[in-house]
């Protein structure tokens, strides 16, 4: 499995709009509005690099209304929970 952050610049009169639309795309599993240099974060958890590819190019920065990404990916997960049974991709 591949996780991965999208950290988002919006245009601000359309946050909760694309929050909704990015919460829908599957592979996206979480849609945060924050505060700070970026307005919200999705996580992204997909099969394969390819899938990733695919989600953040052709999903996500088609968006309207999105103006800046930035893809972070996930080397290795640190966590105390069984994150394959959480988010099963089958």
């Amino acid at each position: 499995m591949v996780t991965a952050v999208i950290l988002i610049n919006v245009e601000p009169e359309r946050t909760a709009t694309i929050a909704e639309t990015l919460s829908n795309i599957p592979g996206i599993s979480e849609v945060y509005s924050v505060a700070g240099n970026f307005d919200l974060v999705a996580l992204v958890r997909v099969k394969e690099n390819d899938a990733l590819a695919d989600l953040v190019a052709a999903r996500v920065r088609g968006i309207e209304g999105i103006v800046r990404t930035e893809t972070l990916i996930a080397f290795r997960a640190y966590s105390r929970h069984d994150l394959d049974s959480l988010f099963s991709l089958d």
